[in-house]
């Protein structure tokens, strides 16, 4: 890959453009907004001029709402070979783009699964997708090509591809993404009718439950009206849940003794139901793809005190353990494996490495 151009200069096009400039790749910028592409050519993500033949390959960095049109129109002006997007949702804007008459042999559907709380160039990060899953959604009419450029663009953001169809894709997403952020709004929304003293009080709990609260609101907007089928299912079953758990609270607050037993058991059970699907995520080989945690194998040697300056220097980098395990306690050269998220993997390990230890993936 030569060339490329990012129609869409928020955060995900800009990191993305940041990405492929840093690997050499000449990347164009096109943005309905000129301030969003000047920002973005400022930071050294690409030239805002045109490209003068087809690039190699267009990255649609739009809204789901926005993706078929926009494929259509840049299609229609030869801007590139080979086209894919980055919407987080991908059956409709495919059945969009086949009603557009859109040359789909040429288009793969993709969602890199990586982002922040804000948004705009301004936030954008060359290393956003590093370590990452990036879904892509090829079609039978997909051809070779196409579907080798697009692996080509995510492996050059450092990225790991999953190959899925739009509707699982869709499914899936529902499940992990838009249904937890449209909770978090919702329980984010709560504090507003919250007394002042209550939200002094607010600490990790709330902030990490609501933190993906503060997105872009006509943003979410969209992709829960492209993904409402797969949305509102799973919305239903949720709403089952916590009528059961309001039934439970309300069997606890007026009920017989019995009663409230039984209740306590539904509890019970609603929590344990909740720890046993956070073990799926937590899990170091769960899940499709590329695993949801990354292990660091730490030598500490033999006495137990080196531990306490190894977790001593794990907070001090600001990084939150998964799980700590001793592969062989009776090893003389004793080592720890430290469970950490992906995206914390490699500062943890520069952070360890600087302050003397030895570290290996």
């Amino acid at each position: 890959m030569h060339t490329a151009a990012v129609v869409g200069t928020g955060l995900i096009g800009t990191s993305i453009a940041l990405a492929l400039t840093g690997r050499g790749v000449t990347t164009h910028l096109i943005d309905r907004n000129p301030d969003s592409v000047r920002i973005a050519a400022a930071r050294g993500a690409g030239t805002p001029e045109p490209p003068s033949a087809p690039v190699d390959i267009a990255v649609i960095c739009v809204p789901p709402s926005a993706v078929a049109k926009t494929v259509a129109e840049h299609q229609k002006a030869e801007l590139a070979t080979v086209y894919t997007d980055v919407a987080s949702v991908k059956a409709l804007p495919y059945a969009e783009c086949l009603a557009l008459g859109c040359d789909t042999t040429a288009l793969v559907g993709g969602h890199p699964l990586a982002g922040r709380e804000r948004s705009g160039p301004l936030s954008a990060r060359a290393d956003l997708f590093r370590d990452h899953r990036w879904v892509l959604t090829p079609t039978p009419e997909t051809n070779e090509d196409t579907l080798n450029r697009t692996l080509e663009l995510v492996s050059l953001c450092g990225a790991v591809p999953v190959l899925l169809d739009p509707p699982d894709h869709d499914r899936a997403v529902a499940l992990t993404s838009h249904l937890p952020h449209l909770l978090a709004s919702l329980t984010a929304a709560r504090l507003l009718e919250g007394e002042d003293y209550a939200v002094r009080l607010a600490g990790g709990g709330i902030r990490d439950v609501t933190r993906i609260a503060a997105g872009d609101a006509a943003l979410w907007t969209d992709i829960l009206a492209a993904n409402a089928p797969a949305v509102g299912a799973l919305l239903a079953e949720l709403t089952a849940d916590l009528q059961r758990t309001a039934d439970a609270l309300a069997r606890l607050t007026d009920g017989t003794p019995e009663q409230q037993g039984g209740a306590l058991a539904d509890l019970t059970d609603i929590l344990r139901r909740g720890c046993e699907g956070r073990a799926r995520i937590t899990t170091a080989h769960g899940g499709v793809g590329a695993p949801l945690a990354t292990s660091l194998s730490v030598s500490i040697g033999a006495p137990d005190r080196r531990l306490g300056r190894l977790l001593e220097d794990v907070s001090e980098a600001r990084v939150d353990l998964e799980d700590l395990a001793f592969p062989d306690p009776a090893a003389p050269q004793r080592s720890v494996e430290l469970l950490v998220t992906p995206d914390a993997a490699r500062p943890l390990s520069d952070a360890l490495l600087d302050r003397g230890w030895a570290v290996r993936f």
